[in-house]
């Protein structure tokens, strides 16, 4: 447990205190070091007061990754607000979702706020009001969410995971003497770690401040383009995707480049096949680690290179793991069922959606929804979903919205989709639909309202027309059947 009586975040503001005049951030030309980044928190926790925002107020912020952006997402937790990290590239529906979700301003470098947002606050006015004398003042409160990380929703808008001041300051990131062992490992090789992308993601963000307690730099790769990022910046350390390791060992193969200075890759967002990872630890060497975790859990466990593919490695003691099976009763070694999980750290549900949470968030356990067993020694292996899914670049989005969003053309009577393994992707969306009546699909059109409602992700990479679906035993669709079918040609969209 913490050893601060402070809320959150002072375990980051100590850790930036202790680094002093070591640099903690890199920006291009750049050098932030810890003091000068503490004092970036003070000036635009500052501003934020200045602008009225405390307790309970909604931020949400849409920043890039630069250091101000990291010390505008630690200064929210500061004044104690609800810091709302906005993924890049929403679609314009799904924005305006977001930014009425009880959301009291955003929070922007850009000289402009999006048209949907009821106030803008700039980070140059933040750093322009007046400062603050004498001890920056934590102002969250222990049962106050204090961070909300948007995951895609079966209903087709995002749904938000809400995480307590109280679980943030339970998690074990920011505090070396809490570390699992894979952890410790891993946190030893953070000497230059790549961040891009959003600082807004939660694993970006929890391998950030991983490297600060490590004694680490957050290092801007723009753009994040592998192996030329971890050479050119000479990068120990980055989040990696399914494709893009897949690339990066592929490119290795044809012409190596210098990655001397690599010693740690963590493979986010979807489970690889045993042999790719073999692969992988072959031609990279043993800088592969694979995490599991969830938004709604944070991290559950973690495979270091030394582990036994394709485990996902022992979760620590800190969190419970238990495998139940369709009653929710535990099962045995060697069989599947679904996990159930406790952590420090949990999300205690979703914001604005207590139907949903009454649905995953179970007697103090969060139903992942994902398949496993656990083998004799305590490993845990993945074994599929029980959720109808597709992970597409790292981000989970459910069959539903798309299916929902095809059968809205008045030339579909039925859609279904099902996803499959894609090497530039991780995996892809796949749809088949049932024409209406004396209609002929335009499948052009159809991949066009797809991304116009859900996002350029959702489109599928493949339109398949049949007169009729087939069905399983039990009557319904049989998605497994279509899985086996998806087409490279023919009916498939261009």
């Amino acid at each position: 447990m913490p050893t601060s009586a402070e809320p959150y975040p002072r375990a980051v503001l100590d850790l930036l205190a202790a680094a002093g005049d070591r640099p903690v951030f890199e920006h291009g030309a750049r050098a932030v070091t810890g003091a000068r980044m503490l004092g970036l928190v003070r000036r635009i926790a500052a501003g934020l007061r200045a602008a009225a925002v405390g307790p309970g107020d909604g931020l949400a912020m849409m920043l890039g990754v630069t250091p101000e952006a990291f010390a505008a997402t630690i200064a929210a937790y500061v004044v104690g607000a609800r810091a709302v990290g906005v993924r890049p590239g929403l679609p314009d529906g799904q924005l305006r979702h977001v930014l009425h979700q009880d959301i009291a301003a955003v929070v922007t470098d850009a000289a402009t706020g999006p048209a949907h947002a009821r106030r803008t606050l700039t980070i140059a006015e933040l750093l322009s009001a007046p400062g603050e004398d004498g001890p920056l003042r934590l102002s969250g409160r222990p049962e106050d969410v204090a961070r909300l990380v948007y995951t895609s929703g079966s209903t087709g808008t995002p749904k938000a995971c809400a995480q307590t001041y109280a679980a943030m300051d339970a998690a074990w990131t920011a505090r070396p003497a809490a570390w699992p062992p894979a952890i410790r490992e891993l946190a030893s090789r953070l000497q230059r770690y790549l961040v891009f992308g959003s600082l807004g993601s939660q694993v970006m963000m929890e391998y950030g401040v991983l490297t600060l307690a490590a004694g680490g730099t957050m290092v801007v790769a723009d753009p994040p383009a592998f192996p030329d990022a971890i050479t050119r910046h000479r990068a120990t350390a980055s989040v990696i995707t399914v494709p893009r390791l897949y690339k990066l060992v592929a490119a290795q193969r044809t012409a190596p480049a210098d990655l001397s200075s690599l010693r740690a890759l963590m493979v986010s967002g979807s489970p690889m096949e045993a042999s790719r990872l073999r692969e992988a630890l072959d031609v990279l060497g043993p800088v592969v680690f694979q995490g599991y975790g969830q938004t709604e859990t944070g991290t559950i466990s973690m495979a270091t290179p030394q582990d036994v593919p394709p485990s996902v490695g022992f979760p620590p003691d800190a969190v419970d793991v238990e495998i139940r099976d369709a009653d929710g009763r535990p099962v045995p070694p060697g069989v599947d069922g679904e996990l159930y999980v406790r952590t420090p750290a949990q999300a205690v549900g979703y914001w604005a959606d207590p139907a949903e949470t009454a649905e995953v968030f179970v007697g103090g356990w969060v139903r992942t929804r994902d398949l496993g067993h656990f083998d004799e020694d305590g490993r845990l292996y993945l074994a599929g979903r029980t959720r109808d899914v597709i992970i597409v670049n790292a981000n989970l989005y459910y069959a539903g919205p798309i299916e929902r969003a095809l059968a809205t053309s008045p030339d579909v009577a039925e859609a279904y989709v099902v996803g499959a393994p894609d090497e530039d992707t991780g995996e892809a969306v796949h749809a088949f639909v049932v024409p209406a009546a004396d209609r002929i699909p335009d499948l052009g059109s159809l991949r066009t309202l797809v991304g116009e409602r859900l996002g350029d992700a959702c489109v599928p990479a493949t339109i398949t027309v049949l007169d009729e679906v087939p069905t399983a035993p039990n009557g319904k669709p049989d998605k497994r059947l279509l899985a086996t079918v998806i087409p490279g040609a023919g009916n498939s969209a261009p």
